[in-house]
């Protein structure tokens, strides 16, 4: 016997959509399977690690755990929304590439959307911010110095494009 479906109506990176989806679907798989937003990461799809990370309503969730349907009515904002393809970089994945905060990459859009929060949250944060704001992010690349040096540099580049 078939699922029934249900319709799922959300705004993600500016762009209403409305689809049937199965109350099972994960957000993460509606993300990356209906819409091609291929950005989001399924790292350990138990929302461990952070690299499913998109803002919902503004604030930073996992997309691996939760169910679309959870998400029903919301903005959702993907690692795809800091910067159009042929764009400059948005300054916070500037600062990522220049303080070298990535190496395999594929952590970084979970970390740039858990550090777009922050940063409205805490536009200049402290050392200590940055690590509690980061804290359900996991690397098994970079040793974080790097990441937190990226987060300042994020926030610097902020405040002047704001000037």
């Amino acid at each position: 016997m078939p699922i029934e479906k249900m319709t799922l109506r959300m705004t993600v990176n500016g762009r209403r959509y409305e689809r049937a989806v199965e109350p099972r679907t994960l957000l993460v798989d509606f993300l990356r399977q209906d819409l091609r937003l291929t950005g989001t990461h399924v790292g350990c799809a138990h929302g461990s690690c952070g690299a499913c990370t998109v803002l919902i309503d503004g604030r930073a969730g996992r997309s691996c755990t939760t169910l679309a349907l959870q998400a029903d009515g919301a903005d959702i904002r993907t690692v795809e929304s800091l910067a159009a393809p042929e764009a400059p970089l948005h300054p916070i994945q500037q600062a990522f590439h220049e303080c070298h905060g990535l190496q395999c990459g594929y952590c970084t859009p979970g970390f740039l959307m858990a550090t777009s929060q922050l940063l409205q949250d805490h536009p200049d944060p402290s050392d200590q911010q940055i690590r509690a704001g980061l804290a359900g992010n996991l690397c098994r690349c970079t040793g974080y110095v790097n990441i937190v040096r990226a987060v300042k540099l994020a926030a610097q580049k902020l405040k002047e494009a704001k000037a």
